[in-house]
C-alpha cells in the first residue's frame, strides 16, 4: 500500500518530503534505493528541509516484506551520513581561523568556543553520538566540532559509531513496523516515524537531565 500523500500539509518542507519518499517508493525493488537512501542521507546531515528519517523508515518497512534488503539499507544509510558529517566538520576547519580571530580573549563568544572545545575533549564520543540523533543537534555538533579544531581521526571514530547505530535504529524502525503492521504499509510507516519521535525525545530529555546534574556542583555554596 503506497504512502498517502494527501494527508500532508501544503508546506514547503512536507512537499521536499513527498518528493524523497515519491522518489524512493519508485525504485524500491531495485538497486537505485540505495543510491537514494546515500542521497537522501547525506544532504540531511548539513541541510535541515531534507527528511532522510521518513525515507529510511519506508526502506525499513520494505525490508520486512522482502522488497529491499534491510542490511543493504543500514549500509547505504551509513555511508551517506558518515560523508555528510565531514561536510559540516571540513566547513568549521576551514572557517576556524578566520572566526578565532573575531573571537577576543575574554569575550562572552571565545569563553562559549573554549568551554565547547574542553567538552568535546572530555566526552566527545557522548556528545557526537547523541547528537546525531536529534535533527538540529546534529548540525550544530557537527560544525561546532569543526570550528574548535577537534581532531579529525576522532572525529571521524566517533561519527563513525554515531551514524551506524542512527541508521541502524531508524531501519529498524521501519523493519519492525513492517512485521507488525505487514497487511497495512501507512500504518507501519506511521508507527516507525512514531517511534523515531518518542527515541528522540527520550535522548533530549537524558541530554537535559544531565545537563541540569553537571550545573549543581558549581552552583552549590562552598565553606
Amino acid at each position: 500500500m503506497p504512502y498517502d500523500r494527501s494527508i500532508a500539509p501544503d508546506t514547503e518542507g512536507w512537499r521536499i518530503m513527498i518528493d524523497w519518499l515519491e522518489l524512493a517508493e519508485s525504485v524500491i525493488s531495485s538497486p537505485w534505493l540505495y543510491a537514494v537512501l546515500i542521497a537522501v542521507s547525506f544532504l540531511d546531515s548539513f541541510l535541515p528541509l531534507i527528511p532522510s528519517e521518513p525515507v529510511v523508515i519506508v526502506a525499513g518497512v520494505y525490508a520486512a516484506s522482502g522488497d529491499t534488503d534491510i542490511v543493504l539499507v543500514i549500509a547505504a544509510t551509513t555511508l551517506g551520513a558518515f560523508l555528510g558529517d565531514c561536510v559540516p566538520y571540513v566547513a568549521g576547519r576551514l572557517l576556524s581561523e578566520r572566526i578565532l580571530k573575531r573571537l577576543p580573549p575574554g569575550s562572552k563568544r571565545r569563553k562559549a568556543h573554549d568551554w565547547f572545545a574542553r567538552e568535546l575533549e572530555s566526552r566527545g564520543g557522548f556528545i557526537l553520538v547523541t547528537t546525531r540523533f536529534i535533527p538540529v543537534g546534529r548540525y550544530l555538533a557537527t560544525l561546532s566540532t569543526g570550528l574548535v579544531g577537534f581532531p579529525m581521526a576522532r572525529y571521524a571514530l566517533f561519527v563513525g559509531f554515531a551514524t551506524a547505530s542512527w541508521s541502524t535504529y531508524t531501519a529498524l524502525t521501519g523493519y519492525l513496523g513492517g512485521v507488525v503492521f505487514q497487511e497495512n504499509t501507512l500504518l507501519a510507516i506511521a508507527v516507525g516515524v512514531g517511534l523515531a519521535f518518542v527515541v528522540t525525545g527520550v535522548i533530549e530529555a537524558v541530554r537535559h537531565l544531565r545537563r541540569r546534574r553537571s550545573t549543581v556542583p558549581a552552583e552549590a555554596p562552598v565553606d
